[in-house]
Protein backbone atom coordinates (compact mmCIF):
# COMPACT_ATOMS: atom_id res chain seq x y z
CA UNK A 1 0.00 0.00 0.00
CA UNK A 2 1.74 3.32 -0.92
CA UNK A 3 1.50 6.08 1.19
CA UNK A 4 4.18 8.67 1.02
CA UNK A 5 3.78 12.41 -0.15
CA UNK A 6 3.96 13.44 -3.79
CA UNK A 7 6.45 16.44 -3.90
CA UNK A 8 5.77 16.64 -7.50
CA UNK A 9 2.27 18.36 -7.18
CA UNK A 10 1.80 21.76 -6.52
CA UNK A 11 -1.69 21.02 -4.11
CA UNK A 12 -0.99 17.74 -2.19
CA UNK A 13 -4.93 18.22 -2.00
CA UNK A 14 -5.93 19.88 -5.74
CA UNK A 15 -8.34 18.42 -7.49
CA UNK A 16 -7.97 19.45 -11.23
CA UNK A 17 -11.53 20.74 -12.69
CA UNK A 18 -12.12 22.42 -16.19
CA UNK A 19 -14.02 25.91 -16.18
CA UNK A 20 -17.77 26.02 -15.99
CA UNK A 21 -19.90 28.43 -17.18
CA UNK A 22 -22.17 30.15 -14.99
CA UNK A 23 -24.56 29.63 -17.41
CA UNK A 24 -24.08 26.20 -17.53
CA UNK A 25 -24.25 25.73 -13.94
CA UNK A 26 -27.56 24.39 -12.54
CA UNK A 27 -27.74 26.66 -9.18
CA UNK A 28 -31.47 24.76 -8.39
CA UNK A 29 -30.09 21.38 -8.58
CA UNK A 30 -26.90 22.78 -6.59
CA UNK A 31 -29.85 24.89 -4.30
CA UNK A 32 -31.23 20.89 -3.55
CA UNK A 33 -28.61 19.11 -3.26
CA UNK A 34 -27.06 21.60 -0.23
CA UNK A 35 -30.77 21.67 1.23
CA UNK A 36 -30.56 17.91 1.71
CA UNK A 37 -26.68 17.38 3.48
CA UNK A 38 -27.90 20.14 5.59
CA UNK A 39 -30.51 18.07 7.70
CA UNK A 40 -27.05 15.50 7.73
CA UNK A 41 -24.83 17.84 8.95
CA UNK A 42 -27.71 19.41 11.68
CA UNK A 43 -28.03 15.36 12.75
CA UNK A 44 -24.20 15.73 13.15
CA UNK A 45 -24.06 19.05 15.63
CA UNK A 46 -26.31 17.53 17.62
CA UNK A 47 -24.49 14.64 18.02
CA UNK A 48 -22.49 14.17 20.83
CA UNK A 49 -19.95 11.79 18.90
CA UNK A 50 -19.74 10.19 15.75
CA UNK A 51 -18.40 10.76 12.41
CA UNK A 52 -19.61 12.95 9.04
CA UNK A 53 -17.52 12.16 5.72
CA UNK A 54 -16.65 15.44 3.77
CA UNK A 55 -15.17 14.81 -0.02
CA UNK A 56 -13.63 18.06 -0.63
CA UNK A 57 -12.78 19.90 -3.89
CA UNK A 58 -10.03 21.98 -3.70
CA UNK A 59 -9.27 23.33 -7.00
CA UNK A 60 -5.48 24.31 -7.04
CA UNK A 61 -5.67 27.21 -9.54
CA UNK A 62 -8.11 28.71 -6.95
CA UNK A 63 -5.56 28.46 -4.31
CA UNK A 64 -2.55 30.16 -6.40
CA UNK A 65 -2.57 32.36 -9.80
CA UNK A 66 -6.41 32.35 -10.17
CA UNK A 67 -6.91 33.86 -7.56
CA UNK A 68 -6.46 37.11 -9.54
CA UNK A 69 -9.08 36.35 -11.62
CA UNK A 70 -12.45 36.43 -10.32
CA UNK A 71 -14.27 35.60 -13.50
CA UNK A 72 -12.25 32.48 -13.64
CA UNK A 73 -11.99 31.64 -10.20
CA UNK A 74 -15.71 31.44 -10.06
CA UNK A 75 -16.18 29.21 -13.08
CA UNK A 76 -13.36 26.82 -11.51
CA UNK A 77 -15.18 26.69 -8.12
CA UNK A 78 -18.82 25.84 -9.52
CA UNK A 79 -17.06 22.84 -11.77
CA UNK A 80 -16.12 21.51 -8.53
CA UNK A 81 -19.73 22.30 -6.92
CA UNK A 82 -20.76 20.37 -10.16
CA UNK A 83 -18.97 17.78 -10.43
CA UNK A 84 -18.75 17.34 -6.57
CA UNK A 85 -22.43 16.11 -6.17
CA UNK A 86 -21.48 12.69 -8.09
CA UNK A 87 -18.99 11.75 -4.78
CA UNK A 88 -20.80 10.59 -1.92
CA UNK A 89 -20.37 12.98 1.20
CA UNK A 90 -22.30 14.35 3.99
CA UNK A 91 -21.51 17.84 3.85
CA UNK A 92 -21.68 20.52 0.80
CA UNK A 93 -18.69 22.35 -0.71
CA UNK A 94 -18.73 26.28 -1.08
CA UNK A 95 -17.62 29.26 -3.01
CA UNK A 96 -14.93 30.49 -1.36
CA UNK A 97 -13.65 34.41 -2.24
CA UNK A 98 -9.56 33.60 -1.58
CA UNK A 99 -6.91 35.95 -2.77
CA UNK A 100 -3.75 35.25 -0.85
CA UNK A 101 -3.00 35.13 2.90
CA UNK A 102 -1.88 38.76 3.40
CA UNK A 103 -5.24 40.46 2.59
CA UNK A 104 -5.16 41.95 6.67
CA UNK A 105 -1.62 43.08 6.26
CA UNK A 106 -2.07 44.93 3.17
CA UNK A 107 -3.23 47.30 5.30
CA UNK A 108 0.17 48.29 6.93
CA UNK A 109 1.25 48.41 3.16
CA UNK A 110 2.35 45.04 2.77
CA UNK A 111 2.18 44.14 -1.04
CA UNK A 112 1.29 41.25 -2.44
CA UNK A 113 4.79 39.52 -4.54
CA UNK A 114 3.60 37.75 -7.70
CA UNK A 115 5.30 35.08 -9.62
CA UNK A 116 4.16 33.41 -12.86
CA UNK A 117 1.70 30.77 -11.59
CA UNK A 118 2.13 30.62 -8.06
CA UNK A 119 -0.21 32.48 -5.31
CA UNK A 120 0.87 35.46 -4.14
CA UNK A 121 3.27 35.89 -1.18
CA UNK A 122 4.04 38.28 1.24
CA UNK A 123 7.30 38.97 2.97
CA UNK A 124 7.12 40.81 6.38
CA UNK A 125 9.65 42.90 6.55
CA UNK A 126 9.04 45.11 9.73
CA UNK A 127 11.75 44.91 12.48
CA UNK A 128 10.00 45.42 16.06
CA UNK A 129 6.06 45.77 16.90
CA UNK A 130 6.49 49.60 17.00
CA UNK A 131 7.33 49.95 13.29
CA UNK A 132 4.47 47.96 11.91
CA UNK A 133 2.12 49.86 14.40
CA UNK A 134 3.41 53.00 13.01
CA UNK A 135 2.71 51.64 9.11
CA UNK A 136 -0.64 51.01 9.54
CA UNK A 137 -1.94 52.89 6.27
CA UNK A 138 -5.76 52.29 6.53
CA UNK A 139 -9.09 49.90 7.62
CA UNK A 140 -8.27 46.00 5.17
CA UNK A 141 -11.58 47.00 3.30
CA UNK A 142 -9.59 50.52 1.94
CA UNK A 143 -6.46 48.38 1.13
CA UNK A 144 -5.78 47.14 -2.38
CA UNK A 145 -6.53 43.46 -1.34
CA UNK A 146 -9.26 44.17 1.01
CA UNK A 147 -11.31 45.61 -2.26
CA UNK A 148 -10.36 43.04 -4.02
CA UNK A 149 -11.54 40.54 -1.61
CA UNK A 150 -15.09 42.48 -1.31
CA UNK A 151 -15.14 42.42 -5.12
CA UNK A 152 -14.90 39.02 -5.47
CA UNK A 153 -17.89 38.22 -2.93
CA UNK A 154 -20.09 40.63 -5.36
CA UNK A 155 -19.42 39.19 -7.59
CA UNK A 156 -20.00 35.54 -6.76
CA UNK A 157 -23.27 36.64 -5.45
CA UNK A 158 -24.32 38.43 -8.40
CA UNK A 159 -23.61 34.94 -10.86
CA UNK A 160 -24.88 32.93 -8.53
CA UNK A 161 -28.30 35.13 -7.41
CA UNK A 162 -26.83 34.82 -3.95
CA UNK A 163 -28.16 31.06 -4.03
CA UNK A 164 -24.92 29.30 -3.48
CA UNK A 165 -23.13 28.52 0.12
CA UNK A 166 -20.14 30.94 0.49
CA UNK A 167 -17.66 31.09 3.20
CA UNK A 168 -15.33 34.26 4.10
CA UNK A 169 -12.09 34.70 2.36
CA UNK A 170 -9.19 32.49 4.41
CA UNK A 171 -8.79 33.81 7.68
CA UNK A 172 -4.98 33.79 8.96
CA UNK A 173 -5.10 33.89 12.76
CA UNK A 174 -3.27 37.06 14.23
CA UNK A 175 -0.34 35.12 15.60
CA UNK A 176 0.35 33.79 11.67
CA UNK A 177 -0.11 37.82 10.43
CA UNK A 178 1.79 39.00 12.77
CA UNK A 179 4.75 36.48 12.63
CA UNK A 180 5.08 36.10 8.77
CA UNK A 181 3.73 38.49 7.14
CA UNK A 182 3.72 41.87 9.25
CA UNK A 183 7.43 41.13 11.01
CA UNK A 184 10.15 39.27 10.46
CA UNK A 185 9.93 35.70 12.06
CA UNK A 186 13.08 36.21 13.87
CA UNK A 187 12.22 39.30 15.07
CA UNK A 188 8.88 38.65 15.86
CA UNK A 189 10.74 35.91 18.52
CA UNK A 190 13.08 39.02 19.99
CA UNK A 191 9.86 41.23 20.13
CA UNK A 192 8.53 38.77 22.76
CA UNK A 193 11.20 38.80 25.43
CA UNK A 194 12.45 42.65 24.08
CA UNK A 195 9.24 44.37 23.51
CA UNK A 196 6.53 42.03 24.89
CA UNK A 197 3.85 44.83 25.74
CA UNK A 198 4.20 46.45 22.33
CA UNK A 199 3.39 43.21 20.81
CA UNK A 200 0.65 42.67 22.53
CA UNK A 201 -0.61 46.01 21.28
CA UNK A 202 -0.20 44.80 17.83
CA UNK A 203 -1.74 41.63 17.89
CA UNK A 204 -4.73 43.56 19.97
CA UNK A 205 -4.88 45.83 16.29
CA UNK A 206 -4.93 42.99 14.13
CA UNK A 207 -7.59 41.43 15.78
CA UNK A 208 -10.06 44.75 15.98
CA UNK A 209 -9.03 44.91 12.23
CA UNK A 210 -9.72 41.51 11.19
CA UNK A 211 -13.14 41.53 13.35
CA UNK A 212 -13.84 44.57 10.95
CA UNK A 213 -13.00 43.26 8.03
CA UNK A 214 -14.93 40.48 8.62
CA UNK A 215 -18.29 42.44 9.38
CA UNK A 216 -17.64 43.76 6.11
CA UNK A 217 -17.75 40.24 4.58
CA UNK A 218 -20.87 39.35 6.33
CA UNK A 219 -22.89 42.23 5.70
CA UNK A 220 -22.09 41.60 1.70
CA UNK A 221 -22.39 37.61 2.28
CA UNK A 222 -25.60 37.61 4.41
CA UNK A 223 -27.46 34.15 4.78
CA UNK A 224 -25.30 32.66 2.32
CA UNK A 225 -22.55 32.21 4.67
CA UNK A 226 -21.27 28.95 5.79
CA UNK A 227 -18.96 28.09 9.06
CA UNK A 228 -16.10 27.88 9.94
CA UNK A 229 -14.59 28.65 6.33
CA UNK A 230 -11.72 28.03 4.48
CA UNK A 231 -10.12 24.41 4.68
CA UNK A 232 -12.71 23.42 6.90
CA UNK A 233 -15.72 21.77 6.06
CA UNK A 234 -18.39 24.14 6.36
CA UNK A 235 -22.25 24.36 6.18
CA UNK A 236 -24.65 26.78 6.96
CA UNK A 237 -25.71 25.66 10.40
CA UNK A 238 -22.35 24.48 11.51
CA UNK A 239 -20.40 27.45 13.91
CA UNK A 240 -16.86 28.96 14.58
CA UNK A 241 -14.40 30.45 13.05
CA UNK A 242 -11.57 28.81 11.12
CA UNK A 243 -8.13 30.20 11.79
CA UNK A 244 -4.76 29.54 9.70
CA UNK A 245 -2.33 28.81 12.93
CA UNK A 246 0.38 27.17 11.89
CA UNK A 247 3.37 29.44 13.06
CA UNK A 248 2.14 28.09 16.75
CA UNK A 249 4.69 25.37 16.36
CA UNK A 250 7.65 27.76 16.82
CA UNK A 251 6.36 28.74 20.00
CA UNK A 252 6.40 27.37 23.78
CA UNK A 253 3.04 26.66 25.34
CA UNK A 254 4.14 29.55 27.24
CA UNK A 255 4.47 32.51 25.08
CA UNK A 256 1.59 31.02 22.44
CA UNK A 257 -1.00 31.61 25.71
CA UNK A 258 0.53 35.06 26.39
CA UNK A 259 0.91 36.47 22.73
CA UNK A 260 -1.79 34.73 20.82
CA UNK A 261 -4.80 32.98 22.52
CA UNK A 262 -6.53 36.05 23.56
CA UNK A 263 -6.52 37.75 20.03
CA UNK A 264 -7.79 34.81 18.46
CA UNK A 265 -10.61 34.03 20.55
CA UNK A 266 -11.58 37.66 20.39
CA UNK A 267 -12.14 37.37 16.37
CA UNK A 268 -14.06 34.93 16.93
CA UNK A 269 -16.53 36.13 19.66
CA UNK A 270 -19.53 36.63 16.82
CA UNK A 271 -18.52 32.77 15.69
CA UNK A 272 -19.36 31.37 19.11
CA UNK A 273 -15.53 30.27 19.13
CA UNK A 274 -12.44 29.72 17.24
CA UNK A 275 -11.75 26.70 14.80
CA UNK A 276 -7.90 25.93 14.74
CA UNK A 277 -5.80 24.64 11.82
CA UNK A 278 -2.20 24.10 11.58
CA UNK A 279 -0.02 21.76 8.63
CA UNK A 280 2.42 19.43 9.95
CA UNK A 281 2.40 17.10 12.93
CA UNK A 282 1.38 18.79 16.29
CA UNK A 283 -0.23 15.87 18.13
CA UNK A 284 2.06 16.30 20.99
CA UNK A 285 0.88 19.98 21.31
CA UNK A 286 -3.32 18.42 21.57
CA UNK A 287 -4.00 19.81 25.24
CA UNK A 288 -2.13 23.59 24.24
CA UNK A 289 -4.94 23.56 21.46
CA UNK A 290 -7.34 22.50 23.58
CA UNK A 291 -6.69 24.76 25.80
CA UNK A 292 -7.95 27.86 23.57
CA UNK A 293 -11.40 29.00 25.17
CA UNK A 294 -14.35 28.13 23.31
CA UNK A 295 -12.72 26.18 21.07
CA UNK A 296 -14.87 24.11 18.74
CA UNK A 297 -12.92 22.31 16.03
CA UNK A 298 -9.59 21.41 15.39
CA UNK A 299 -7.67 20.37 12.12
CA UNK A 300 -5.22 18.40 11.53
CA UNK A 301 -3.61 16.11 8.79
CA UNK A 302 -3.11 12.31 8.65
CA UNK A 303 -1.81 10.21 6.11
CA UNK A 304 1.37 10.29 4.44
CA UNK A 305 0.28 11.55 1.37
CA UNK A 306 -1.64 14.72 2.68
CA UNK A 307 1.30 16.36 4.77
CA UNK A 308 4.96 15.31 4.39
CA UNK A 309 4.59 15.33 8.42
CA UNK A 310 1.28 14.33 9.39
CA UNK A 311 -0.11 13.65 12.87
CA UNK A 312 -0.13 10.02 14.37
CA UNK A 313 -3.94 9.08 13.94
CA UNK A 314 -3.94 6.66 16.94
CA UNK A 315 -2.82 9.51 19.60
CA UNK A 316 -5.02 12.07 17.99
CA UNK A 317 -8.32 10.00 18.15
CA UNK A 318 -7.33 8.98 22.23
CA UNK A 319 -6.44 12.70 23.14
CA UNK A 320 -9.93 14.04 21.76
CA UNK A 321 -12.03 11.51 22.40
CA UNK A 322 -14.76 12.70 24.85
CA UNK A 323 -13.52 16.38 24.90
CA UNK A 324 -16.84 17.63 22.97
CA UNK A 325 -14.09 19.25 20.99
CA UNK A 326 -14.46 18.17 17.07
CA UNK A 327 -11.85 16.80 15.55
CA UNK A 328 -11.54 18.00 11.71
CA UNK A 329 -9.17 15.25 9.99
CA UNK A 330 -7.69 15.51 6.23
CA UNK A 331 -6.51 12.09 4.90
CA UNK A 332 -5.31 12.09 0.90
CA UNK A 333 -5.57 8.73 -0.76
CA UNK A 334 -7.63 5.68 -1.84
CA UNK A 335 -10.30 3.83 0.02
CA UNK A 336 -7.70 1.33 1.42
CA UNK A 337 -5.59 4.68 2.37
CA UNK A 338 -8.55 5.95 4.43
CA UNK A 339 -9.67 3.16 5.83
CA UNK A 340 -6.59 2.37 7.29
CA UNK A 341 -5.92 5.63 8.63
CA UNK A 342 -9.48 6.04 10.07
CA UNK A 343 -9.25 2.53 11.81
CA UNK A 344 -6.32 3.81 14.07
CA UNK A 345 -8.35 7.34 14.69
CA UNK A 346 -11.62 6.05 15.59
CA UNK A 347 -12.71 5.10 19.54
CA UNK A 348 -15.88 5.76 21.40
CA UNK A 349 -16.45 9.47 22.51
CA UNK A 350 -14.73 10.77 19.48
CA UNK A 351 -16.56 13.50 17.21
CA UNK A 352 -14.97 14.04 14.31
CA UNK A 353 -15.16 14.90 10.38
CA UNK A 354 -13.19 13.07 7.53
CA UNK A 355 -12.59 14.80 4.71
CA UNK A 356 -11.26 12.79 1.69
CA UNK A 357 -9.85 13.20 -1.69
CA UNK A 358 -10.35 10.51 -3.33
CA UNK A 359 -10.72 10.57 -7.15
CA UNK A 360 -13.43 8.73 -8.21
CA UNK A 361 -17.29 8.31 -7.43
CA UNK A 362 -16.49 4.78 -7.07
CA UNK A 363 -13.72 4.92 -4.72
CA UNK A 364 -15.23 7.73 -2.65
CA UNK A 365 -18.40 5.51 -1.92
CA UNK A 366 -16.00 2.44 -0.59
CA UNK A 367 -14.11 5.18 1.35
CA UNK A 368 -17.70 6.65 2.71
CA UNK A 369 -18.99 2.93 3.30
CA UNK A 370 -15.77 1.96 5.62
CA UNK A 371 -15.86 4.78 7.58
CA UNK A 372 -19.25 4.29 8.71
CA UNK A 373 -18.48 0.22 9.01
CA UNK A 374 -15.88 1.27 11.40
CA UNK A 375 -17.37 4.28 13.41
CA UNK A 376 -20.22 1.72 14.11
CA UNK A 377 -18.61 -1.28 16.03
Amino acid sequence: MKDSFDTSKADSQGTKIKRLSVRDFDIQKYQDYESMLLEKCREFTLKEEGVAVYRRFRVPEVYSWACSDKKRSLELQLSALQTSMSFKTDIPNFLEPWYGIGVISSAFGVPYIWKDDQAPAVDGQFKTAKEALSHRLCSVAESREGKHVLEMIEYFLDQTKGKIPMSLTDTQSPLNIASSYLMDSTAFMYEIYDNPDDLKELMIVIAEMEKDFIQKQLDLIGDALVKPGHGFASARNFSGLGFSDDNFLMFSDEDYKSFAIDSMVKVSEQFAGPVFHSCGNWTERSSLIQSIPSLLMADGAVGNQTDPSPNDPTQLGRDFADTGIILHTRIVGNSEIVSHNFNKLWRTGLKCIVATYCETPEDQFEAYASIMSISQK
